[in-house]
């Protein structure tokens, strides 16, 4: 009977291992579902380029038009030339009258684009929009005809880490290859672009997967394969789907149009948030407002803490920008924000971002020995008063915060300073161990760092 119970035992617990350790039997159900709705995208750019210099050019370069043996003329410049770079892509068909989604880095620029189907169709195709600061684009055909299929648009909010998911696109020029993984992370930044909220998976993504889709196991997409670590293996990042289906109605009028507040924000660390008086390290912390924008306009200042944007907690100041982000030109926020001890609503209609790119800095400068600014660096800077670092001890907290010689202090524990004088009465009533909170102008940006008293 041991021996029987000792046997069991043992197939019980390889059963139970094997079916922990398997993933889907096949997943040729999910490539025969969907790929006929994958699309390959050929692209053609014109690229103007100089022709080579002769031998002429080079001696005058160096020699001037005085060299012997050479006629003493100038040549007229020679004409950029002409050619043509081709490229390959990925996307997939989100509509039947033939919609279909795309990187916007796989069709900028591109004088023409064509688009293959699944059984070799080609068309013409045009873009409708696009989005550099989420690399999205949107781009049409007439199908003639053709009956198109269609991918459906999951939701990526649902997808977990640990989830089964595959690409299907065009990498390397070898067509409509599936390969397999899971999703590895959610929410990741690669330095992109101000908007980045990639999913990360660890299928295998090439040069040409670029806007094709990742598909979960009933088939939806969940995101847009974007970029990859060229580096690193199984390091594939992909836009989230969710993002796509809040930006598609602006990609369908041609331009996606953004709200603009004019402000920098920074990470609130848990020095800061007890320099500021908050409870945690949540919030997004204003470090310099934009004279004429908008949120100057309304009153923002900085020092500010947003707390809420529409009565919705902001988490942090990425969230900040992501939410400021979706808004529309035009509209009208509320942000609830901490000044000092005091909370306020402050209500600012919202501009178009343009050129400016919000970000999200991280903290950088703090304190010790200072000089007085002279009335024309005073002018220069734009400020009424400060004082300039000229000295900080290597060993103190403020030098391990980030404080360094020539950078201009302006307030102490939110208390402006005017002179050297000012500066060190009020940094010096600080207690030890208490946390200090400088607001610090450097190469023109406006910061505040947080440490430690010595």
């Amino acid at each position: 009977m041991r021996r029987i119970y000792s046997l069991t035992l043992m197939i019980l617990c390889v059963s139970v291992a094997s079916a922990f350790a398997s993933g889907p039997d096949s997943f040729s159900g999910i490539y025969k579902k969907t790929k006929d709705a994958v699309v390959n995208i050929s692209t053609t750019k014109v690229v103007k380029r100089r022709s080579g210099q002769s031998p002429e050019d080079l001696f005058r370069k160096f020699f001037g038009d005085n060299l012997p043996g050479f006629p003493n003329q100038q040549q007229e410049p020679q004409k950029p030339r002409e050619y043509k770079t081709s490229s390959l892509g990925s996307g997939f068909i989100i509509d039947e009258s033939g919609l279909i989604i795309t990187n916007n880095h796989v069709i900028e620029e591109a004088s023409e684009i064509i688009v293959k189907l699944n059984d070799d169709h080609k068309f013409p195709a045009k873009v409708i929009g696009r989005d550099p600061l989420t690399d999205l684009a949107l781009i049409k055909i007439q199908p003639k005809g053709v009956d198109l299929k269609t991918l459906p648009l999951g939701d990526s909010d649902e997808a977990e880490i640990g989830d089964w998911v595959v690409a299907i696109g065009n990498p390397l020029g070898l067509e409509w290859t599936i390969t397999a993984g899971i999703i590895s992370a959610k929410g990741r930044e690669i330095g992109s672009g101000p908007y980045d909220n990639f999913l990360q998976t660890d299928a295998s993504i090439n040069t040409g997967n670029s806007g094709g889709p990742l598909i979960n196991m009933d088939g939806e997409v969940v995101a847009i394969n974007t970029a990859i670590i060229p580096s690193g293996q199984g390091l594939g990042f992909a836009v989230p789907v969710n993002m796509l289906k809040e930006l598609l109605p602006k990609l369908k009028t041609g331009s996606v149009k953004r709200g603009w507040l004019g402000i920098m924000v920074q990470p609130i660390d848990e020095k800061l948030a007890k320099g500021f008086g908050l409870k945690e390290a949540k919030g997004a912390l204003i470090a310099d407002v934009t004279k004429g924008d908008p949120a100057a306009k309304s009153g923002v200042k900085a020092g500010d803490v947003v707390i809420k944007i529409d009565g919705k907690e902001i988490e942090d100041s990425k969230e900040l920008v992501n939410t400021i982000g979706r808004k529309s030109p035009g509209e009208t926020i509320v942000l609830n924000i901490l000044r000092g001890k005091k909370k306020m609503d402050i209500k600012v209609k919202l501009g178009e971002r343009k050129d400016g790119v919000a970000k999200s800095e991280p903290t950088k400068d703090s304190t010790v020995i200072t000089e007085n600014l002279t009335n024309d660096e005073l002018a220069q800077l734009g400020i009424s008063g400060g004082v300039k670092v000229a000295g900080v001890e290597g060993s103190s907290n403020a030098y391990e915060a980030g404080l360094r010689r020539g950078m201009v202090v302006i307030s102490v524990n939110h208390e402006q300073v005017n002179d050297s004088a000012e500066f060190h009465e009020k940094f010096e009533a600080v207690k030890k161990k208490d946390v200090v909170v400088l607001q610090v102008l450097s190469r023109g940006k406006n910061n505040f760092i947080a440490f430690d008293k010595d």
